[in-house]
C-alpha cells in the first residue's frame, strides 16, 4: 500500500525493531507516526530523537502504557492492581467474561484506536514475553503452598486462587485478539503487521539459554506456545471477510543491537549491586541451606562495566554476546533487516518471510476429491433416512446450540409446506398455529429436540417444554437465571426451537429474500460466475435444510469461509 499520508501506529515504538521500523516508514511519508512504549520517558525519548534526526516536530507523537489492560490500569505496576481486589476482579471480568461494548470501549487498544484512528498498525511488542512472563507456574506453586499450609486462611487462598486465573495465559491471548480485531473493525485499521517470535530465537527444545529458569524452561517454552497460538489466532483473523489485512513476520533469531557503552548494569530497571565478601564470611554446609540469606550485606557500589544493549532481550556482556552469536547458537539478526522487510511488505512485495501468507500456502484446503464425495455420502444417508422411516436433522454434537435450533425450524417448514413458495404464501398467523399442532402430534420429532437439549417454546411466547439439560441459557449464566422478556428472546435466538410468529415471520423474510438472491445468480448460459442459483436450490421444489441453514451462516452470521 502507499503510505503517503497515512496514519502509522507502532507498537513498541521505543524498542529496537520498533524504532528502525520507525525509520524506515519515514520515506514513505506518512501524515502521522504514533509511537507507543510501556513508560512514558521510553515514548517520549523515541519521539524527541526521531523528530530531532529528522527535522520534524509534527511527524511523531507518542503514547505509553501497557496495552494490554483496560485504560485506567494502563501505567499501575501489575502487582499494585492485582493485589487490589477490587481491581483485580476486574482484571478476571476483562480476561474470562463475555466481550461487550463496555469492555471493549475500556481497553487500552480501543482508547489508542480511537484517538488516532491509525491506517497501519505495525506490532513490535513481545506479546507472548508479556503473556508467559507472567510465570503461572510461579502462581501455581504459590496456590499449593497455601493448600498445604496448616492455616486454613481462606482469605489467602482466595487472593492466590483468583491471581492464578489472572496469569492464565490462553484466556489473556484470545481476549487480547477480539479486542484488537474489533477495535481495528471499528476504527476502520487497514493493515495489521506483527512482528512475532518463535520463543527460542529459533533453537529448538534443547536451547540452552533460559532467564535464570530450570533447562529446558517452561516459562521459556510456554512463550513459544504463546507464539505459536498467536500466530495461528492471526492466521484466523486473516481469514475473515471485511477485516483488515493481516501479516506476521516472525523473526528466529536474537535481535541485535541498540548501543554498545560502558556504565551502569541495571536488571528489572535496578543497579545491579556489588558486595564485598571476605574469605572468613565462610559458612558451613550443615542442616539447611537458605535460597535468601538472613544476613545483612553492605553494597560497596553498583556494577559498571562495558555492555550492549540488545533492546527486549537485555544487557549483554562481552562473553553473553559472543556466546548467544557463536555461530551454532542463537545467532542474531539486526533490527534493521527486519525493518526493510517490513516496509517491502507493507508496500505489497514478497519477502518470503510473512508466516501468515506462508501458512496459507501450505495448510491443506478442502479438495476436489472430498467435494466430489460429499455427494455421495449425502445420497447414502437419504437412502438410510427412507430405508428406516428416520429424519437426521441435528444431534448437538457440532453446535452451536443455534444450529440444532435452526435446523430443526427448518425441518418442520419442510414436513410441514414441502416447499418455499407454499411457505411463503400462508401467513405468518396460520404458520404458528400449524407448527403448534405440529408439535403436539409428532411426539418423536419434538421428544428429540427436547432430549438433546433444545427446549420448545410455545406460541404465547411465555410456555416451554424441555428435558433434563439444556444447552442455552449456558453455563456461565448460572444454574438459576432471573426471567425476563430480554432473556427469553436471546435464548430463542440462541438455541431454543421459537413457535412464536415473530419467528415464522423470519423465516419467511428468509425464504424470500433466498429466492431473490437465486434469481439474480440464475443466468440462462449457466456461466462460473454464481454458486447458490435455482440448480443449487432444486428450483425449489423441495427444501434442503443444511443449505438453507448454511445459507443463514453466510449471510446472517457472517461466517463466510474465505478460502476453499
Amino acid at each position: 500500500m502507499d503510505l503517503k499520508n497515512k496514519k502509522v501506529l507502532i507498537l513498541g515504538g521505543w524498542g529496537l525493531v520498533g524504532a528502525a521500523t520507525a525509520r524506515r516508514i519515514v520515506e514513505g511519508k506518512p501524515k502521522q507516526i504514533i509511537l507507543t512504549s510501556l513508560f512514558e520517558h521510553e515514548a517520549k525519548d523515541i519521539c524527541a530523537e526521531l523528530s530531532k534526526e529528522f527535522k520534524n516536530n509534527r511527524l511523531f507523537e507518542p503514547w505509553w502504557g501497557n496495552i494490554f489492560v483496560r485504560c485506567e490500569f494502563k501505567d499501575m505496576n501489575r502487582d499494585d492492581y492485582l493485589n487490589d481486589i477490587k481491581k483485580r476482579r476486574l482484571v478476571i471480568h476483562d480476561i474470562v467474561d463475555n466481550l461487550d461494548e463496555k469492555m471493549l470501549s475500556e481497553s487500552c487498544i480501543y482508547q489508542i484506536l480511537k484517538k488516532y484512528k491509525p491506517d497501519v498498525i505495525i506490532d513490535c511488542i513481545n506479546t507472548a514475553t508479556a503473556i508467559a512472563y507472567q510465570n503461572i507456574y510461579k502462581s501455581y506453586n504459590d496456590l499449593l503452598k497455601i493448600t498445604k499450609s496448616k492455616d486454613n486462611d481462606y482469605g489467602k487462598l482466595l487472593d492466590s486462587v483468583e491471581k492464578l486465573i489472572c496469569t492464565s495465559y490462553t484466556p489473556q491471548l484470545i481476549r487480547h485478539v477480539q479486542i484488537l480485531y474489533n477495535s481495528m473493525l471499528k476504527f476502520n485499521t487497514l493493515v495489521y503487521l506483527k512482528v512475532g517470535t518463535s520463543g527460542t530465537g529459533g533453537m529448538g527444545l534443547n536451547i540452552p539459554f533460559t532467564h535464570s529458569e530450570e533447562k529446558p524452561s517452561r516459562v521459556l517454552l510456554s512463550k513459544s506456545s504463546i507464539a505459536g497460538a498467536h500466530t495461528l489466532l492471526l492466521f484466523l483473523m486473516a481469514r475473515t471477510p471485511d477485516g483488515p489485512s493481516i501479516k506476521e513476520i516472525k523473526p528466529t533469531a536474537s535481535i541485535a543491537w541498540k548501543r554498545i557503552e560502558y556504565g551502569e548494569i541495571k536488571k528489572r530497571n535496578q543497579p545491579i549491586k556489588i558486595y564485598e565478601i571476605k574469605l572468613n564470611d565462610k559458612a558451613k554446609l550443615e542442616k539447611t541451606f537458605k535460597r535468601i540469606s538472613d544476613k545483612k550485606y553492605k553494597p560497596t557500589g553498583n556494577l559498571k562495566t562495558v555492555f550492549i544493549d540488545t533492546g527486549e532481550n537485555g544487557i549483554f556482556s562481552r562473553g553473553e554476546f559472543e556466546t548467544i552469536s557463536t555461530l551454532g547458537q542463537m545467532e542474531f539478526v539486526t533490527p534493521e533487516e527486519i525493518a526493510e522487510d517490513i516496509m517491502r511488505e507493507l508496500k505489497g512485495g514478497n519477502t518470503g518471510h510473512e508466516v501468515i501468507g506462508a501458512l496459507d500456502m501450505t495448510v491443506m484446503e478442502p479438495s476436489y476429491r472430498a467435494g466430489f464425495m460429499q455427494h455421495r455420502a449425502v445420497k447414502k444417508i437419504k437412502e438410510l433416512e427412507k430405508k428406516y422411516k428416520t429424519d437426521s436433522v441435528a444431534f448437538e454434537m457440532l453446535g452451536p446450540p443455534r444450529l440444532s435450533k435452526l435446523l430443526y425450524e427448518a425441518q418442520m417448514i419442510k414436513l410441514v409446506y414441502g416447499n418455499f413458495n407454499d411457505f411463503i404464501k400462508d401467513t405468518t398467523k396460520n404458520h404458528a398455529i400449524k407448527m403448534f399442532e405440529f408439535i403436539k402430534n409428532d411426539s418423536r420429532l419434538r421428544n428429540e429436540m427436547v432430549s438433546i437439549g433444545v427446549p420448545i417454546l410455545f406460541p404465547d411466547g411465555k410456555e416451554y417444554i424441555r428435558g433434563p439439560e439444556v444447552k442455552i441459557p449456558a453455563e456461565s449464566e448460572g444454574d438459576e437465571i432471573n426471567i425476563t422478556k430480554a432473556k427469553i428472546d436471546g435464548w430463542a435466538q440462541d438455541g431454543w426451537l421459537d413457535l412464536r410468529e415473530s419467528n415464522w415471520k423470519l423465516w419467511k423474510e428468509r425464504f424470500k429474500s433466498i429466492m431473490a438472491q437465486s434469481e439474480m445468480m440464475t443466468e440462462s448460459s449457466y456461466s462460473s460466475r454464481f454458486v447458490f442459483n435455482n440448480d443449487y436450490w432444486n428450483n425449489f421444489k423441495d427444501i434442503n435444510i443444511g443449505k438453507v441453514v448454511g445459507w443463514i451462516f453466510i449471510n446472517e452470521e457472517k461466517g463466510l469461509r474465505m478460502k476453499g
